[in-house]
Formats: structure tokens, sequence, C-alpha cells
């Protein structure tokens, strides 16, 4: 018999017999290793399971299998990110769906996920994962309690609006649970507008993550000419203590840096270390001068609104800029301190008449890309110090970045992320995602037999970086001289195609 292995697989196969007994691993015959297909010897029994060991020897999973309702563009990013390491099956009502979707390997069924026949005929009963993210919230969450009437699964649902959202995750909702609550809900705009604030709140970081309680945290900066470690190589920049590199992207593409690799103008470097000293290592070198006080935000929509509001919380001075009167009304009568101006973010005139380019910080949030482009460029050239846009795609975001806007976030990367994150979790402890998915943080805890041993003498099968060591209550940084102990807390940076090389390092 002929069997189908995933492309770019690189683990070990086993058979399993129904009594759960392995009959047969593919490394007897010299299969461990990358598999396109393989022929089984006719003399092993006809049922049988196909077990794909992973990275990790000793700790094996079943592939997931995931069942995504809905052929829209955050279908598509979902089933991107998931079809080559899972069983992906789309269902959609389209009797075509889009191109794209022909590039991935996986199943599409057409039908309604409101629809039991179809669901079923999608193979909901033997799904590990349910993903609704059409483009009709009502629809995503009918989606979401019909497959929990066929089967016990886990449930995500996408949601696009502030009262549904508030609904669905209210404490008077959960009061009252029953068999078919979704399990989680996702808004992409809610996890935006906190993602904006984490970055606004360390001026000049391009991305922001805590760990611990902020008691460890990881900042990422880009590099600009008059940087204090441009051109300089990483042994010789002159860091506090408990401050590290641990990553660095060039040309779009991350890697792990060792101490003779030099920075250059435009990377964008990551750091990880104890809050105390990140803090005060931004503060000296690269928000001199950088204090915010004044915001601009264009586009009054939830974003803005909601991000408003966190402004108005954190003390700064905001002005708001809405297109719509009818919004600016609401946005006057719900929002305590801020200036609700109402006109175009594009209109010139407002813009200088209101001395708008004096802001330290505009945050450019419509849901049109091109006006958010326009909007930026305009604000930059007026003068305003750092510029903050929002974007539908990452195909988007590399040419805004190309232009010279400083930071760019995406909706729909921000809830990807969420997503991954609450993928991986049930499987790995991943406790951020980086760079659009190429970086992972990893919590990995040393085993009670691990002996005591210095990170000078830990040699990782892949590129990573051991950042913060907690220790009970303590946060270590770690130096060469460090030692490991078991029952340690390690924090480990690495690029994600080699999470699993490293995982599995401290699992043998």
């Amino acid at each position: 018999m002929s069997i189908r292995v995933r492309e770019k697989i690189h683990y070990p196969i086993l058979l399993v017999s129904q009594l759960g007994n392995v009959i047969a691993s593919m490394a007897q015959y010299g299969q461990y290793g990358t598999l396109d297909a393989m022929t089984l010897p006719n003399r092993y029994p006809k049922n049988f399971w196909i077990v794909i060991l992973f990275r990790d020897p000793n700790f094996w999973r079943v592939l997931m299998r995931i069942l995504i309702y809905g052929a829209t563009e955050a279908g598509y990013m979902v089933a991107l990110r998931l079809h080559q390491d899972h069983d992906v099956t789309l269902l959609d009502e389209q009797e075509r769906v889009n191109d794209k979707f022909g590039n991935l390997d996986i199943s599409f069924v057409e039908g309604s996920g409101a629809d039991v026949e179809a669901l079923i005929h999608a193979g909901a009963g033997k799904m590990d994962l349910f993903i609704a993210c059409s483009g009709l919230d009502e629809a995503n969450v009918v989606a979401c309690w019909t497959v929990k009437k066929i089967v016990d699964i886990e449930t995500v649902c996408f949601v696009g609006t502030m009262e549904l959202y508030n609904n669905l995750v209210s404490h008077v909702h959960s009061r009252y649970q029953t068999p078919y609550d979704i399990d989680t809900v996702i808004w992409p705009e809610q996890l935006l507008t906190h993602e904006i604030f984490r970055i606004v709140s360390v001026p000049e970081a391009i991305d922001v993550e805590y760990f611990s309680n902020g008691r460890a945290k990881l900042f990422e900066y880009r590099i600009k000419e008059d940087s204090f470690i441009r051109d300089c190589r990483v042994m010789d920049c002159a860091f506090p203590e408990n401050v590290l590199i641990v990553g660095i992207t060039r040309d779009h593409e991350l890697f792990i840096p060792d101490g003779s690799t030099k920075i250059l103008q435009d990377d964008k470097v990551v750091f990880m270390g104890t809050g105390a000293a990140l803090d005060g290592f931004a503060a000296q070198f690269f928000q001199k001068n950088n204090t915010i006080k004044d915001v601009v935000v264009i586009g009054g929509g939830n974003v803005g609104f909601l991000l408003t509001m966190q402004l108005e919380q954190a003390g700064l001075r905001v002005k708001l800029i809405e297109r719509s009167k009818e919004r600016c009304t609401f946005l006057a009568d719900n929002l305590k301190k801020t200036l609700v101006l109402n006109g175009d973010g594009t209109d010139l005139e407002l813009l200088e008449g209101e001395a708008l380019g004096e802001a330290d910080v505009t945050i450019c949030v419509t849901d049109n890309d091109e006006k958010n482009l326009l909007c930026s460029l305009l604000m930059k050239q007026l003068g305003s110090r750092r510029i903050i846009t929002r974007v539908s795609n990452e195909r988007t975001a590399q040419l805004f970045e190309r232009v010279g806007i400083d930071v760019v976030v995406s909706p729909r990367e921000s809830a990807m992320r969420e997503l991954m994150n609450r993928l991986q979790s049930r499987n790995v402890n991943i406790l951020a995602v980086v760079e659009g998915g190429q970086g992972e943080v990893l919590r990995v805890t040393l085993a009670a037999e691990f002996p005591e041993t210095k990170v000078k003498d830990i040699h990782f099968p892949a590129g990573a970086v051991i950042g913060v060591i907690q220790r009970g209550r303590q946060i270590l940084i770690p130096k060469g001289e460090t030692s490991l102990l078991a029952g340690d807390m390690l924090k480990i940076f690495t690029k994600s195609t080699d999470a699993d090389a490293v995982k599995a390092m401290f699992n043998k």
C-alpha cells in the first residue's frame, strides 16, 4: 500500500496497531528524513494508525485535524500558516474558492457552517479544532454552536464587532455555561488595539512583549543612522547588566547573532532583559528626548476609539480625526479629554491649522490602506516624530516599511499571533511570536534530573539564545558562567523553524 507523507517534514514515522502496539518504524527502512512518499511492506495488517513523531523523539503527537469555515482573507491566512503541519479542511458555501487556496495542501468541502450535513460531510466528527472565520459574525457564531452538536470539539470564533465580542466574553454570559459555548473568541481589532498601546508605551520600540508579570521583557528596535550601536560588533557593545541581544532581522530575514555579528543601519534588533534593566537601557539609549506627551489618532472606528480611551487613561494628550459627523458626536460624548476633530486625515489645511505635525506620535488606523499610507506620509512630512500605521496584510506591510513608516501593524497579524499561540500552547510553551512568526520565545522547564551545567557548555543544535532564567521568584539574565539548575524555567529565543530541535535538546 502507498502512503503519502507531507513535504518538508523531517520526522520519524511509526505504525501503531489498534491495540496500541508499535508494529513498524520507518527508521527501520532508512526512511527517517524528508519523506514525500513511501511504500509499506505487504506483510503488515491493514488496520493500523500512522503516527508522526515530531523532532523531539520522546514526546510525540498526531497531526491536528482542523476544520476552517470561511474562504475569506482570514481563512486563507489561517490555512496558509497551518496546512504544512496539520491536516486542514476548508468549508465554504462557494462552489469555487479563490485560486490561491489551490496552492495549499488542504481539502475543500462546499457547504454552510450552519448545516449539520455539510459539517458531517467535512469530517467534523473526527476534527480536533474548528475555526470559524467567514465574513459574517452571526454565521461564525452559529457554526461554532452547530459543530458542538456533532462533536465535543474546541472552537475558535472570529468576530468583527465590539457589541458581539463583549456579549460573548462578558461575565454575565459566562454564568450560564452550556456544552455549546464557544471556547475562544478572537476580535482582531481589539488585539490590534492592545498591540499598538504596548508599542506606544515604549517610545521608539517596534515590538514589545512582557514575561513573568513584567519582570522580564522583550523590546525590538530599528537601528537608525545616529544609533550608538550602528556598525558595532555585538561583542563590542557596552550593554548594561541584564540586557542581551537575542535576534536581528535584516532584509526581512530573522537570524540569531553571535559576538562577531556587525549591527547595521535599518537592522531590527531584539533585546531581552529584566524589566528594570531594559527600561533603563531603553531610556538611556533609545528614548533620549523622546518622552511622549501628544498623540494624533487618525480614524475614529473601533480601534481608534478603544486606543484613545487607553491613551487618555495613560495621561496622554490626544487629538482624534474622524470624517463622519455622526461618529464624531459619539466619540465626543464618550471620550473625556480628547479633542475630536471632524475632518479628513489627508486634508493638509486641517493638519497644518491644528498644528498636528507637532505630535510625538501619529497613529493611522482607518480601514483603508491607501488612506493610512497617505496620512502617514503627510504627518511625517509635517514633522511628527513617530508614525504607527495599520495595514491589512503582510505584503502591504513590507511596502509601508520601505517608504519609511516607523511601525506597521495589522489586525490579521495580531489575530494570527493570538491563534498560533493558542494552538501551539497545546504542545509546547510558546510565550511570544515575533517578526510575523519568524521568531519565537519558548518556555522550557529543566527536568529534575537535569545536571548542573554552565550556559557556555550548552550547545544548541540550531541558533538559539537563553534570554531569561527564572529560578523561583528570581529573574536572571544569563552569562556564559551562569549555571543552569534542575527546575529552572528558561525563556529561549530562537527561529520558529528551529524551535522543535531546541525543545528536543532539553527533553532527552
